[in-house]
């Protein structure tokens, strides 16, 4: 087994620190926030993530799993340093916010005075690792023994602990010109995923930097795509969920993320297709990018198009109408509502006249710190009840599971968007209600005003 440190313990770092734990490596997690180092040492996840606290907790106990604001501490204990810490948008710019980052090698390098691998997981731009590498070489007393290495990670919120025990695919970026434990390293600490036949993919850095971007950007272009597509639909009085259907058997399209909505939001997407067109500008190939401004685009429209269609329901005007939105978290299983579309359409909403109420399973408290003027009810019936307009932004199975009949009898009106297309259309219009959804027949009537 390996003895590991994890710098950060946000949603990344937390769950790798978690998950090499689970695996039976030794592990410590390293962080500035000694609040969130005391939450996690006594066993409690600060953020919302399925499967993960009972893995956290089950290697605390066993000894397994420790924490420490400690460099000095993280650097004499562990072989391999992963590096999980946060790459935020610059506030004005596009580009990615690269401090914590640096942070991390300017203050654990100095402390390397034997061999060791540092393993970057943060989504970075193409030619960071390298940079790094060269950084390392000045700053870290062993020289040449403290290599670099890149290791993405690939994670959906929501299944973040399945996505890192039994990943699709491993990937590791070294130097080609130094490489020398990194490989073996890697190969030792992912030893049973390895058994279990996982593909391992070993590249040069620059390559694994753009493994994480590139399926970003991939998928966000699919996603915005058959957006796209809805508009036309709309447009045409045709049905995109019945679209998709039909071009996902097309092998290969294929069908999943051809879920026409309201975008995608969260702390990956939006932030990493944007710093990809900002770094392919320093490196001279912008033009090879420039299809994501129009993916970025299509997305943001999206909400905009939600709000004018709630107005044209409710008769061409929000002012004095009662919203009830259900869902604030920009995906179902998680609470995280960075960059969220769902929240962003109720703050909108709200600013346009209407009285907002928002409920979700799990993203209440985050949502009331971004947004504090929306009201917020403690249950789906709660927030719908008085409410002349029923909005799902986001598509957890409580409200897949919503009885039209319960919800009717709290509502003033029987009037519902779908904005994630998951509900039983025919049910819910069988119990009396004006059903609404995205690219669907019937959503063309929210062009009548325009």
């Amino acid at each position: 087994m390996t003895n590991i440190a994890v710098f950060g313990t946000g949603y990344l770092g937390a769950t790798h620190a978690a998950c090499m734990a689970e695996l039976g490596h030794e592990v410590l997690g390293v962080d500035v926030d000694k609040a969130k180092l005391a939450k996690l040492e006594a066993g409690e996840v600060p953020f919302y993530e399925p499967g993960l606290e009972e893995v956290l907790r089950r290697n605390v106990d066993a000894g397994r799993l420790r924490f420490t604001s400690s460099y000095e501490e993280a650097a004499a204990f562990a072989d391999a340093h992963f590096i999980g810490v946060g790459t935020p948008q610059k506030k004005g710019e596009y580009a990615a916010d690269l401090r914590y980052v640096d942070e991390v090698v300017e203050t654990l390098a100095p402390l390397l005075t034997s061999p060791a691998v540092i393993f970057g997981k943060s989504t970075v731009p193409v030619g960071t690792a390298a940079r790094l590498t060269k950084r390392l070489r000045v700053l870290a007393p062993a020289g040449g023994l403290v290599e670099l290495a890149w290791n993405p990670e690939f994670l959906r919120e929501g299944f973040a602990v399945q996505d890192t025990l039994r990943p699709d695919r491993l990937v590791l970026g070294v130097d080609r010109e130094t490489a020398g434990r990194a490989e073996n390293l890697a190969r030792e600490i992912y030893a049973q995923l390895l058994a279990n036949e996982i593909p391992f993919i070993v590249t040069d850095l620059a390559t694994a930097e753009l493994v994480k971007t590139s399926a970003n950007a991939f998928l966000a272009t699919k996603i915005s795509f058959i957006n796209a597509m809805a508009e036309v639909c709309e447009a045409a009085g045709a049905d995109v969920t019945m679209l998709a259907e039909a071009i996902g058997h097309d092998e290969r399209i294929g069908r999943r993320f051809l879920n026409a909505g309201i975008g995608f939001g969260g702390g990956c997407l939006p932030k990493d297709i944007r710093a990809f067109m900002a770094r392919a500008g320093e490196l001279g190939a912008d033009q090879a990018l420039t299809f994501l401004r129009e993916v970025d685009a299509i997305n943001m429209r999206r909400r905009v198009r939600m709000v004018e269609s709630a107005r044209d329901v409710l008769g061409g005007s929000l002012i004095g109408a009662r919203v009830a939105v259900l869902g604030a978290a920009f995906k179902p299983n998680s609470d995280d509502v960075r960059d969220s579309p769902a929240l962003n359409i109720a703050g909108q909403l709200q600013l346009q006249g209407a009285s907002v109420t928002v409920y979700d399973p799990k993203a209440i408290e985050n949502s009331r710190a971004l947004f504090p003027t929306l009201n917020y009810a403690p249950s789906a019936e709660h927030a719908c009840s008085g409410a002349d307009l029923t909005l799902v932004l986001t598509e957890w199975t409580e409200f897949r599971d919503l009885d039209p009949d319960v919800l009717g009898n709290v509502v003033r009106t029987r009037t519902i968007i779908d904005g994630r297309n998951c509900l039983d259309r025919e049910r819910w219009m069988e119990r009396g209600w004006s059903f609404y959804g995205v690219g669907t027949p019937g959503a063309s009537r929210f062009e009548s005003s325009r």
